[in-house]
């Protein structure tokens, strides 16, 4: 039995607009193994937010053959085997931040009590226990989204998806929110998919770090990382760190055309 969390090959999507066909991916082929923590970085527009909203299943391959957990998105889906992180924490301003956390526990029928011990251990685990009654609006930006990463915790899926969750945040709230993600992965034993724009986080945070050139999307390039699992904020200092970051950014060079 395969190891793969997710498994593409030959995953095309074309969107058919107004304008004519959009080709956002092009045989892609990539797998995912339990516990790798895989950045997907590339222009804007190169599909990487569209592979993860393929995983996902919001949307639908035109071509090629994607699995998560062995099984197609869809039943993926159904049998609630990922979170997923969007760009804005997207938290709703008249819930409490434990009833935010607590909404797909809500949908999903979980017990009172269950409900309850689940939001408190995610919360620990995001450090926002203690702001249970508080509101989205008196959290800053960085802790508005460990709370939106607490709620794709709190039903325990083995998958995150993220799409650039620090995207929005500035540079010294973002280092500190890297380094709590690799210590949330390190604890949870998650599998991670992170879409990001930044070369730094990419080689910080991933065990894999696939590069995507422009539309139509491909793989140009997927490195696996030599960087140690432990991961101090002055490794990205290091010489191995600025090796593959040059590496990552000769494969964004080489994967683009700039006769567009």
């Amino acid at each position: 039995m395969s190891q793969d969390v997710v498994s593409a090959n030959g995953l095309s999507l074309t969107f058919e607009t107004n304008d004519g066909p959009v080709h956002a991916l092009s045989g892609v082929d990539l797998s995912v193994a339990k516990g790798e923590f895989v950045s997907f970085i590339g222009p804007s527009g190169c599909g990487k937010t569209t592979f993860l909203r393929v995983i996902a299943d919001l949307e639908k391959p035109t071509g090629g053959e994607i699995r998560v957990n062995g099984v197609d998105p869809e039943a993926a889906r159904k049998s609630r085997a990922y979170g997923y992180v969007f760009q804005a924490a997207s938290l709703y301003p008249w819930r409490t931040i434990e009833r935010n956390v607590g909404l797909p526990l809500e949908i999903m029928g979980y017990s009172a009590e269950e409900t309850q011990q689940r939001i408190a251990r995610t919360l620990d685990l995001v450090n926002l226990s203690g702001f249970e009654k508080k509101y989205p609006w008196q959290l800053s930006g960085g802790m508005q989204q460990r709370a939106s990463i607490a709620r794709a915790l709190a039903f325990d899926a083995d998958l995150l998806l993220m799409d650039e969750p620090f995207g929005a945040l500035d540079e010294i709230v973002r280092d500190h929110l890297n380094e709590q993600l690799l210590q949330l992965w390190d604890k949870t034993n998650k599998t991670i998919c992170f879409v990001t724009h930044s070369i730094p986080e990419a080689v910080y945070l991933s065990t894999k770090i696939v590069v995507m050139s422009p539309r139509p999307g491909r793989v140009s390039d997927v490195i696996e990382s030599t960087l140690p699992k432990e991961r101090p904020l002055e490794i990205r200092e290091s010489a191995e760190f600025l090796k593959i970051a040059h590496r990552v950014r000769e494969g964004l060079r080489a994967g683009h055309s700039y006769d567009e």
